[in-house]
């Protein structure tokens, strides 16, 4: 243990000597402290000008004047989802999916707004967040201090002096292990107090953050483990940097980019052309309310009629054309929410088959894991969707029957100068539609959610573990 002890202390003072090590560290160090600032703020910007936003749209909302209900119905209304506590960790897929959502009768739209969108073409290459640092900059950082830590003993000729003073060599390879793993915590520690620093005050996001903690703690092990083990394996520094560096653009560039694209080529997701068309053609075989002759509208104008026991229209103690409303939205919503389940099934198959890739990158283990626990993955992305959708047809529905109820058919059928003055009810109305407000996931589902990526990178570890194994015993070391 006391040689371990010894080689750890002369890996640490040599890094700290070595110019080019030391200023590799301190400007990683850097990088991670000025991403997680930076995205703090960004975040922090955005949570506020989201609320703003959601106040101005709510305030505009009711600010309507008397109006007929339908008028109201294609009026809209815009919906916005504010980042989760730890959003500014990883934005996931969140600057590309957009953050609102107009909602408007008859029609299911999308979100909109994605800060990729929006922004110059150069900022879509990616984002300096906590995440990208750790993911994909950490790793290399270690491979390039840490590919010649065991190699470059055997180039000298050293090796054989450690172990003549006494130190065996398991203790060489564990002093040196203990060293860059000392490294990877100077390059975690920044992003651990932003995550604590996010995660203090929001009910349920400690046990989430320390969750990620514990999954980057892995994530870099794993990465320490396969570089000094390659780097025991390899006879010269050269070639554990080759090998080193293959693996990092494999695992981390590579498969990355690879797996969505086999992905969408085995789970096509239909574009938004095709999806409308299809839309479009199943609402004509649907019916057409505004045809007395349609058989289908034909049929539920005659359940009205026997319903409330009268022979003609005018008769109805409710207006007719309002029911006719809250019909047609129903039958149009049940389409929409078709065409939007297959879309989510789709896109749950294309990230179920991602993951699966995370056998082969614990990179994709890391993101996944990542993204689940800011709530900013497809799943946190089609679950705003789903409850957008339930507002929005909750909203023209309660419109809906506010015309059936407080509109007589005959003003809302009659055309003469006052006709337009008495279809229209009090504003007082609008001020009781339901305010919009997205509902995150339980805690204790987002830990489920968790779990797997979790388990991989345990597996990752237990695979490096058994290469530095592997160069151990070929190295011939002592039991």
């Amino acid at each position: 243990m006391s040689g371990g002890v010894s080689v750890f202390r002369n890996e640490l003072r040599a890094l700290v000597r070595q110019r080019t090590a030391l200023a590799g560290i301190i400007l990683m160090a850097l990088l991670t402290i000025t991403a997680t600032v930076v995205s703090l703020h960004h975040m922090q910007a955005a949570a506020e000008h989201r609320a703003r936003q959601q106040a101005a749209a709510q305030a505009d909302f009711e600010a309507q004047p008397d109006r007929h209900p339908h008028r109201v119905v294609h009026y809209g209304h815009f919906v916005y989802r504010l980042p989760a506590a730890l959003a500014a960790f990883d934005p996931g897929v969140d600057p590309f999916t957009g953050s609102s959502m107009f909602l408007e009768g008859h029609r299911q739209n999308t979100a909109n707004f994605g800060d990729v969108m929006q922004s110059s073409i150069l900022t879509r290459f990616g984002q300096l967040t906590p995440a990208f640092v750790l993911q994909v900059l950490a790793p290399l950082v270690l491979v390039f201090l840490g590919y010649g830590l065991v190699a470059q003993e055997r180039e000298r000729g050293t090796l054989r002096q450690l172990m003549l003073q006494g130190a065996s060599r398991r203790s060489i390879i564990g002093g040196k292990l203990a060293a860059l793993l000392a490294v990877a915590a100077v390059f975690l520690l920044p992003a651990f107090v932003g995550l604590a620093g996010l995660a203090f005050g929001t009910a349920g996001a400690m046990p989430v953050a320390l969750s990620v903690m514990g999954g980057y703690a892995l994530y870099l092990s794993v990465w320490c483990l396969l570089v000094v083990g390659i780097s025991a394996l390899l006879q010269r520094r050269r070639d554990a940097l080759l090998a080193l560096i293959g693996a990092w653009a494999l695992m981390a560039l590579l498969v990355p980019r690879v797996a969505p694209d086999l992905a969408y080529a085995l789970f096509p997701l239909p574009d938004r052309l095709q999806n409308e068309v299809g839309i479009a053609r199943d609402l004509r075989a649907l019916g057409d309310s505004h045809d007395p002759s349609d058989p289908y509208f034909a049929g539920f104008r005659q359940r009205v009629l026997d319903q409330y026991g009268v022979s003609r229209i005018e008769e109805l103690p409710v207006n007719y054309k309002g029911l006719l409303a809250v019909e047609g939205e129903r039958l149009t919503s049940t389409l929409f929410n078709r065409y939007a389940q297959d879309s989510a099934t789709l896109q749950h198959q294309q990230n179920q088959l991602v993951a699966g890739f995370s056998v082969l990158s614990p990179v994709l283990a890391i993101r996944q894991l990542s993204m689940a626990a800011a709530a900013t993955d497809v799943r946190a992305h089609l679950s705003f969707l789903d409850q957008a959708e339930r507002h929005r047809y909750r909203i023209v529905q309660q419109l809906n029957q506010m015309q059936a109820d407080d509109v007589s058919y005959a003003d809302d059928t009659a055309s003469d100068a006052g006709a337009d003055q008495r279809k229209r009810v009090d504003s007082a109305h609008w001020h009781r539609i339901p305010q919009f407000a997205f509902q995150p996931l339980e805690t204790d589902a987002v830990l489920h959610a968790l779990l797997t990526p979790l388990l991989t990178l345990l597996g990752w570890l237990l695979v490096a573990a058994l290469l530095l194994g592997l160069a151990s015993r070929r190295l011939g070391v002592a039991r």
